[in-house]
Parts: structure tokens; C-alpha cells; sequence
């Protein structure tokens, strides 16, 4: 086992280097090409571990590099390859692989396509670092590293004031994420003297440490009230898009819970806090998504969605099932970005789902596996999405849930079939609806290899992880089969239903126009932003006002001069009579003293 552990263990650290290579010579021409292949090579490499793992069905090894030392405590760099990053680096590495492949040739015409490629590679080693983190200090350094790197991706265009605005949004509301994780990990410092995972785990759970906890996760994953971030990172390329919400930062808020996923069993209000925050998260994006026409932010308010399942699991205090949802969305989120970048890219930059129509004819390979993505992520049987959605939409209906929860929950699965439904009609079906010349082409063989393989993924990933996830002890599913289809027949319901309403209504032009922003989803945005921004704004020059005005200059100008000249002016005056008698005494008194001294 000791050998087996120890070759899973050099074969992830040489995968690693693959990636780290191409950096050693970032000015070469071919930059982004070495970079694909590299990513390609230690896919291929980061499979032996995976193998080994199957094959032994547990493996679980580490390496400790001592960093400070503080006396009482230290800091050390330590790695951790366990049945979680062994399982979702390989995912990561062949989602990666895909997309530089097809940033190749999507980007083939920016001057600065090496830089493009260079922020890339850097966002997956943050990513890789983040996931094989055996202690909060290097996993805090990809935590970070993730975060930057989305700032320079996300404002990738940054003249443009939309991408320049949403990069900073999303720093600023990840700071907020930071602000928890350096609470827990400074409470760790104080209490525990020791950031080592297996030392933390084996704690006593503090309600506070795991709020900390929540909130760096809620930050970083998109939740409820952290969420409009990430509609708003669609102002980056496509394939930042597609990195950014398959596999890679948006998970990772999800990924630390269920690292210190013992702690949080542990304390039945962190539990409740997860569900609820996630409920809330998935009905409120499936809501937003429903009434979006840019094709790319319906697939954003789906990931953020998505990821409210995922909390949603955390809180069914079920792990596996949250980290079998990262691996299987990782797949079909990517394959629906990346035909978005396909098609806009076709019709001229035009990413209104109104204004497509009828590309089934036009782009056949991408309107199919826009249609499998649709399907995967609604949960349709068999697909990807179908194997971990299911389960956990089981897993609420057959727990101790909290019931408004649960419906929450259920309403969003409908939702997520109405919008799918809304982006293949208005995408694929019936007439185009764009101007007759464009040239439509995706014979590319870059562009078919990576939506092949996402395609492949969407449809066998979920039966293939689903046996090496699940725990090793028997699971008994003792639940009535109204209970059993509730997920899948509530899908087909609102699939059929947005179907005859696409028929009836969708097609139609409105014959008036709302002037109310009332139905805008971005009010949250408005709300948000201008009340807090004007609430602190006005309360910092009330109170700066108030202290340098009233109290600084008030107080130590003006009436400070008036009291302290006061009394010398009145003594001054006294003296002033006015009187030559008063003179001539003062003057003989003083040449009195004078002439005595």
C-alpha cells in the first residue's frame, strides 16, 4: 500500500511540473500551444493515481515542507493527495484541456494570446494548489491565487468600462469571502496553535470558526446575497467564462466545506445555515435565469444555481454528494460556455437569445451538444447531471430537511428545465432570426475535439464517478416511488409546460412595453450596491463632517484662539483707562523697580 501511496504521490507531482514548464519560457511564439499540450500531457499522467485509486479503493498520502517557525506552533507547506484531489484533478486537467483547445482557436487573433494562456495556467495551478492543500495556509495561497487571476481574466478587455467594472465587483465581493477565512484562520492560531487540516478536523467544532468558514465559502461560491458577481464575469472571454464556472473558482468555496466537512456534521446550525443559504441561492438564480435574454448570463445564473445544490448537499450533512455534483457539472457547464462562445462568435458578437434561431441547420455539432448540456444539467436520466442531481434532491426528500427547503429546492429543478428549454428553443429550433450573410463555421478541428470530449463526459462521467464517490457502506433507499420520481417528473412537467408556452407566447412580439425596471433581475444589483453605497457614503461625511468641522476646527481654531486671548485682552483693557494720571504712576512705579534692581 506504502508503494502504491508513494507512486500516486510522484505521479501528481510530475503532472504538476508538466503544467509548471511551458512557464519557464513564457516568450516563446508557441507559448499557447506548449500550454494546451502541457495541460494534455499531465491529464494523461494525473490518470495513474486515479487508476491506483480504483483499483484500491482508498489512498491517501501527503509531504510536509516546514516553513516558520514560532516556537509554540509552525507553518508548513503541506500537500495532500486524497480520494478528493485525485478524483477532480484529472476533471480539472481534461476541462482545461478542452477549453485551451479551443482558446486557440478562439483567440487566434488577439496580439496577447501568450498572456491569455499564461493567466490561464496560472488559474489552474491556483486551483490544483487549492485542492491538494493539506493545511488553511497553502490552501489560502490558491485561494487567493484563484482570485486574482479571475480579477486579470474577468477584465481581460479592460478598456472596456463593463469588464473593468465586473473584475473589480468580483474582487470586492470575494474580499468579503477573505474576510471570514482570515477570521477562522486567525481563531485557529489563537485557540488551536495549528492550521493542519487533520489537527482541525479532530476538533471540537466552534459555531463562530464555522460561520467563518460559510462565508468565505458563500463568497467564493456565489451564494444568495454574494451572488451578483458572477453574472456579471460574463464580461470576460468565453473561455474564462467556461474555466471559471466549471471547474474551477466557483467550486472552490464548495470544495473547503467539504473539506472540513467533519467539523461542520458536527454542529447542527452550520448544517441548517448551508441548507437554507443554499435553497435560497438555487431558487433565486433559477428565478433570474428565467427571465434572461444574453445566452451567456442564463448559463451564469444556472452555475450559481448549480452551486446552491451544492450548499444544498453540504446541508444534508452529504459531502460525496456535493463534491459528485462538482464533477459532473464540471462537464456539461463547460460544453454549454463554449458553444455560447461558439455561436456568438458566428452570428457577430450578438448574444441575445432573440436574435438567434434556427441553428441546428447552420451549426449542427453545437446546437447538439448545447442540447446535451441542457439536458445533463436538467437532470434528464442518464446524462451526467442526472446521477448526482437526483441524488441529492433524494437525499433532502428523504432527511430531516427543512420542508420550505426542500420546495425551494424542487421549484428551482422546474425552473432549471424551463430555462434549458427557453435557450434550446430560441438557439436551435424553427427559423433563424439573424442576418442571412453571416458565415456560420465550427469545422474546426479544434473546436469539434473539445466539444467532443465535453460531450463524451456529460453523458458517461456521472455512471463512471458515481461507483468511486459514493461511500463504501451500503446506502438502503427505503423511499416510496412518488418520492423516488418526484425530481424526474417534475422536470418533465415544466419541460412539457415550457414547451407549450414557447409555442404560444415566446414567439409572439409584446405589444407593449413595460417602462418599470420593476422585473429587472439585476435589481438585486441596484438595490444592493446604491443603498449600501449611499448609506456609508452619507455616513462617513455626517460624521467626518461632525469632527473635523464642528469638533477639530471649531474647537481647536476659533474657540480655542477666542478663550485663550480672552483673558490677556480684558487685563490689556483694564489698563487702558485713558487717564494721564494712571500713565505717569505706571511709569514712575516702573522706573522705581528699574532703577532699585
Amino acid at each position: 500500500m506504502f508503494t502504491l501511496n508513494a507512486m500516486a504521490f510522484a505521479t501528481m507531482i510530475i503532472s504538476i511540473l508538466l503544467i509548471v514548464y511551458p512557464l519557464t519560457n513564457p516568450e516563446s511564439k508557441t507559448f499557447h500551444l506548449n500550454t494546451k499540450n502541457a495541460v494534455k500531457n499531465a491529464f494523461f499522467v494525473s490518470l495513474i493515481p486515479l487508476l491506483l485509486f480504483v483499483s484500491e479503493g482508498q489512498m491517501d498520502t501527503s509531504a510536509n515542507l516546514k516553513w516558520f517557525d514560532f516556537g509554540l506552533t509552525n507553518l508548513s507547506l503541506t500537500t495532500q493527495f486524497d480520494k478528493y484531489s485525485i478524483l477532480f484533478i484529472p476533471i480539472a486537467l481534461l476541462v482545461t484541456w478542452s477549453i485551451l483547445e479551443f482558446s486557440v482557436w478562439y483567440m487566434h487573433i488577439d496580439p496577447n494570446i501568450g498572456g491569455f494562456f499564461k493567466y490561464l495556467l496560472i488559474f489552474l495551478l491556483a486551483m490544483i494548489t487549492l485542492v491538494s492543500a493539506g493545511n488553511l495556509l497553502l490552501l489560502f495561497v490558491g485561494w487567493e491565487g484563484v482570485g486574482i487571476m479571475s480579477f486579470l481574466l474577468i477584465g481581460w478587455y479592460h478598456a472596456r468600462s463593463n469588464a473593468a467594472a465586473a473584475a473589480l465587483q468580483a474582487v470586492l465581493y470575494n474580499r468579503i469571502g477573505d474576510i471570514g477565512f482570515l477570521l477562522t484562520f486567525c481563531w485557529l492560531m489563537k485557540n488551536a496553535q495549528s492550521v493542519e487540516l487533520p489537527f482541525i478536523l479532530s476538533m471540537y467544532p466552534s459555531t463562530i470558526l464555522l460561520i467563518g468558514f460559510i462565508a468565505a465559502a458563500a463568497s467564493k461560491s456565489a451564494q444568495f446575497g454574494l451572488h451578483p458577481w458572477l453574472a456579471s464575469a460574463m464580461e470576460g472571454p468565453t473561455p474564462v467564462s467556461a474555466l471559471l464556472h466549471s471547474s474551477t473558482m466557483v467550486v472552490a468555496g464548495i470544495f473547503l466545506l467539504i473539506r472540513i466537512h467533519p467539523l461542520l456534521s458536527q454542529n447542527q446550525t452550520a448544517l441548517t445555515i448551508c441548507l437554507c443559504l443554499g435553497a435560497i441561492s438555487t431558487f433565486f438564480a433559477a428565478t433570474c435565469a428565467l427571465v434572461q435574454n444574453d445566452i451567456k448570463k442564463i448559463i451564469a445564473y444556472s452555475t450559481s444555481s448549480q452551486l446552491g445544490l451544492m450548499m444544498v448537499a453540504i446541508g444534508l450533512n452529504s459531502p460525496y454528494l456535493a463534491f459528485f455534483h462538482i464533477c459532473t457539472h464540471a462537464f456539461f457547464k463547460a460544453m454549454l460556455f463554449l458553444c455560447s462562445g461558439l455561436i456568438i462568435h458566428s452570428i457577430n458578437d450578438e448574444q441575445d437569445i432573440r436574435k438567434m434561431g434556427g441553428l441546428q441547420q447552420a451549426l449542427p455539432m453545437t446546437t447538439t451538444c448545447l442540447s446535451i448540456g441542457s439536458f445533463a444539467l436538467m437532470g434528464i436520466p442518464f446524462l451526467a447531471g442526472f446521477y448526482s442531481k437526483d441524488a441529492i434532491i433524494e437525499a433532502a426528500s428523504t432527511s430531516y430537511a427543512n420542508s420550505m427547503a426542500l420546495m425551494l429546492t424542487l421549484i428551482a429543478t422546474a425552473f432549471t428545465a424551463i430555462y434549458s428549454m427557453r435557450l434550446i428553443y430560441f438557439a436551435s429550433m424553427f427559423y433563424p432570426r439573424t442576418t442571412p450573410v453571416l458565415l456560420y463555421d465550427e469545422n474546426d478541428t479544434r473546436v469539434l475535439n473539445s466539444l467532443t470530449r465535453l460531450a463524451v463526459g456529460s453523458v458517461l462521467a456521472g455512471l463512471l464517478i458515481s461507483n468511486i464517490t459514493f461511500p463504501n457502506h451500503p446506502i438502503t433507499h427505503t423511499m416510496p416511488t412518488y418520492m423516488k420520481l418526484a425530481a424526474l417528473v417534475i422536470t418533465l412537467l415544466a419541460f412539457a409546460i415550457a414547451y407549450d408556452l414557447a409555442k404560444t407566447f415566446w414567439t409572439t412580439p409584446p405589444t407593449n412595453y413595460a417602462a418599470s425596471k420593476k422585473y429587472d433581475p439585476l435589481f438585486y444589483n441596484q438595490i444592493v450596491h446604491r443603498t449600501s453605497s449611499d448609506i456609508i457614503l452619507n455616513s462617513a461625511g455626517q460624521i467626518i463632517t461632525h469632527l473635523i468641522e464642528s469638533i477639530l476646527l471649531k474647537k481647536f481654531g476659533p474657540d480655542h484662539i477666542e478663550k485663550t486671548q480672552l483673558q490677556p485682552i480684558k487685563v490689556t483693557r483694564i489698563s487702558q483707562t485713558g487717564l494721564i494720571k494712571t500713565y505717569l504712576s505706571i511709569l514712575f512705579i516702573t522706573l522705581i523697580s528699574a532703577l532699585t534692581i
